[in-house]
């Protein structure tokens, strides 16, 4: 079905040397670059996958940014988990719709964007009041307004404790999730899963070592290396470039009492 551009849509603009461009279309508004500028007019009502032209006459793909697209051109605080990670997060924390989900270390909100558009009621705990207001934007302008009935930020530290019950998963990005797996442990209900998210390879030894002595079982620390390939006519070979490591992923099964 057909979904023209509409006042207040992201678009994406993409020129001739894949260099991207994300704009909030506004009737009357205009992009501008170094090769001119587009009337925003051009786009709304518009089917997205057209190729517009700036007043200098460069090209430009006009479509809306994926999740991917947004969580790596959308305004931030802190550092975001990059999408390589947040695709296998989904699968290894067994998201699905309704789930109770405490996130801690909400950062710039890329992490909540996935677990809510996968449907997840998400409790976000975080410390900096300007990493909360701005994931709180950045969820609003991607998903609506309407999705913030499944999203409630607290400015509040987790390593003190969790409140809520009976939770289905417990999601970190923490530079200690040690720390919580305590607390953890009597918010998840029995067969939940934990998951963090740790840049270092010492953190992630550090929760293992913590989950041996607690009721977690089934405990498994991975990566995600992303490799491109260039393929063109005959030439085929893997990229020179690649996104490698950026951080580990542990989860866990809670036991029952």
């Amino acid at each position: 079905m057909s979904r023209p551009f509409e006042p207040g849509d992201k678009v994406l603009l993409i020129d001739v040397k894949k260099r991207w461009y994300l704009i909030t279309l506004k009737p009357g508004g205009e992009f501008h670059s170094h090769a001119g500028f587009i009337n925003h007019d051009d786009l709304i009502g518009r089917d997205e996958g057209i190729v517009v032209k700036s007043t200098k006459g460069s090209r430009y793909d006009a479509f809306r940014p994926t999740l991917a697209d947004f969580v790596l051109k959308m305004p931030r605080g802190a550092q975001v988990i990059y999408p390589k990670d947040l695709g296998p997060i989904l699968m290894l924390a067994d998201i699905f719709p309704g789930a109770r989900v405490l996130e801690s270390g909400i950062g710039s909100g890329a992490l909540s964007m996935t677990l809510l558009r996968a449907g997840a009621d998400v409790t976000g705990y975080e410390l900096r009041a300007d990493f909360a207001a701005k994931a709180q934007e950045n969820v609003e302008a991607f998903l609506g307004a309407e999705v913030l009935d499944r999203y409630h930020v607290e400015e509040r530290d987790c390593y003190d404790g969790i409140d809520a019950t009976d939770l289905d998963r417990v999601v970190l990005d923490l530079p200690e999730p040690w720390q919580v797996v305590k607390h953890a442990e009597t918010a998840l209900c029995p067969g939940g899963v934990l998951v963090a998210y740790t840049p270092s390879i010492t953190q992630a030894v550090q929760l293992r070592e913590s989950l041996v002595d607690s009721r977690f079982q089934l405990a498994e620390t991975m990566e995600v290396l992303n490799r491109t390939w260039h393929i063109e006519g005959q030439a085929v070979r893997p990229d020179h470039r690649m996104v490698a490591h950026t951080g580990f992923l542990t989860h866990a099964r809670l036991l029952g009492a």
